[in-house]
């Protein structure tokens, strides 16, 4: 509780536009080989790939104070196969996602796209994440291993005013200071993002986000509206729901992806979740239960309830990853936890060695300066509100506290977090009818917000362009990012 009288963070960005930042707009940028850059032994492989090179940019660590500490932003570039006409700036969402490993895992996907032979693609780590400084460490890949963490159900299991002060005392412990925590919102990515732009020598932005990444591209196109060339959101996030209203629009599309899931295996006799898909919320729940006391054991490793919820979770973003679900849930219940713990540790990128690629301590600390922080009766009334799925006792029948409640500085951004944009050219927002992280109704909404198209796709997955495989999606898209050619009112794909 101590920290909260520490520092204070960056205002929004309109309130240090007055800075001189000449000195990182100026910065030479150097590409070299990514041998050095990889911080896992998967991304080593990757990153080997010749077609790749890598940079880093200075940015300042508190806008308040350009001439201060510095942090280091990590870049990945494919460069482009013809003379580039440009850089498309990407950001696969989170927060906590790296850009970097987004670009050299999908690297065979984006030497065969069209965009690719024009522009350069280049894939950035958001200070905190991946290979950029500082890094934001809360807990050791050893303790995500043991379960010794934050665990996720309804909302975090933060259950006292002591143990949200543990929560804010070891991020900052473990990012190096209270500085260096307190600036890790998605205002100051944003105005790191500007200082990109003009260090790959770009006029104006070309930018990709996914998911987290269409927050920043949207407040991007309201902070610098003349800057924005184009900008693509695919599983666009709601700009008009409060933090709150978001999180429970996220419960609601999972509950809709686990009904279709059950619909699906209710088509086979011996279905885990029986054969009325009316009834698979009571099935789940009686498959998990017994993990809330005992949870299962795998190589050493403990298998609790929570990794259960997020395996299950994760499963649902594609529809194709259904069957992996209802073969772990029939496994399990037969005492086998080992395709479950697959699926947990997919939704924390855990490789082989161990590491953990999906920095969930970034997406805390992010998050904390984000949105509002919730009083103990807001948090455990938000527990209460969960889809059917998600209520079972142990997550909805505690007292919470928010897992930001002991933060040591204030969120940096408003709520709602974006106002209509005006001003700029023709943004294009991707958004997936079926998308159970960020439904679509927030897609429309951000279109909405922004005067941009809107390319609807029919399907049941989170996220569209390159990940789908659809050449309907993929070739509106490169066309809109090749040519800022944009898709007739009411288009249509799907999946």
């Amino acid at each position: 509780m101590l920290l909260a009288a520490c520092t204070s963070a960056s205002p929004p960005p309109g309130a240090s536009a007055t800075a001189d930042l000449s000195a990182y707009h100026g910065q030479k940028l150097t590409w070299v080989t990514c041998k050095d850059t990889a911080r896992t032994g998967a991304d080593a492989k990757l990153f080997a790939n010749p077609a790749l090179e890598c940079g880093s940019v200075e940015v300042p660590l508190d806008y308040q104070k350009p001439k201060g500490d510095r942090a280091q932003i990590a870049l990945t570039r494919l460069p482009a196969a013809g003379k580039a006409e440009g850089s498309v700036l990407v950001n696969p969402g989170g927060p906590g996602g790296s850009g970097t490993s987004f670009i050299a895992t999908l690297l065979p996907l984006w030497q065969a796209s069209a965009v690719a032979k024009r522009f350069d693609i280049v894939g950035f780590d958001p200070r905190g994440i991946g290979s950029s400084t500082p890094a934001f460490d809360c807990y050791t890949d050893e303790e995500y291993d043991a379960g010794d963490v934050p665990r996720f159900g309804a909302v975090y299991d933060v259950k006292s005013a002591e143990e949200a002060a543990e929560v804010a005392k070891r991020c900052a412990d473990g990012s190096g200071g209270v500085a260096n925590l307190v600036n890790a919102g998605s205002t100051n990515v944003v105005r790191d993002m500007e200082i990109l732009r003009n260090v790959l020598g770009d006029d104006k932005l070309t930018y990709l986000g996914y998911s987290y990444g269409s927050e920043l591209g949207a407040m991007y196109a309201k902070t610098y509206p003349e800057k924005v060339r184009a900008i693509v959101l695919d599983g666009a996030v709601s700009p008009d729901l409060t933090a709150r209203e978001f999180r429970l629009s996220q419960f609601a599309g999972l509950q809709a992806r686990f009904n279709d899931l059950a619909a699906l295996c209710a088509e086979s006799a011996d279905c885990v979740l029986g054969t009325d898909p009316a009834a698979a919320n009571d099935r789940l729940h009686e498959i998990v239960q017994p993990l809330v006391d005992k949870p299962a054991t795998v190589d050493g490793r403990n298998v609790s309830v929570w990794d259960v919820y997020l395996g299950i979770s994760i499963g649902l973003y594609a529809e194709r990853k259904w069957p992996d679900v209802i073969s772990a849930l029939t496994a399990l219940k037969a005492g086998n936890a080992e395709k479950m713990l697959v699926l947990r540790d997919t939704f924390y990128g855990r490789t082989p060695d161990g590491a953990y690629s999906q920095d969930n301590d970034t997406n805390i600390a992010v998050r904390c300066m984000d949105w509002p922080r919730l009083t103990p009766q807001e948090q455990t009334a938000l527990a209460r509100q969960v889809a059917p799925m998600f209520d079972i006792d142990v997550f909805t029948a505690q007292n919470y506290h928010s897992e930001c409640e002991a933060w040591p500085a204030p969120p940096t951004r408003d709520e709602p977090w974006l106002a209509e944009v005006a001003g700029q050219p023709k943004t294009l927002v991707v958004s997936v009818t079926g998308d159970p992280a960020t439904p679509h109704k927030g897609g429309i909404a951000m279109a909405e917000a922004l005067g941009a198209s809107l390319l609807t796709v029919d399907g049941k997955q989170h996220g569209a362009y390159l990940l789908g495989g659809s050449s309907c999606v993929d070739d509106v898209v490169s066309d809109y990012l090749l040519d800022l050619k944009v898709p007739p009112t009411d288009a249509r794909c799907s999946l």
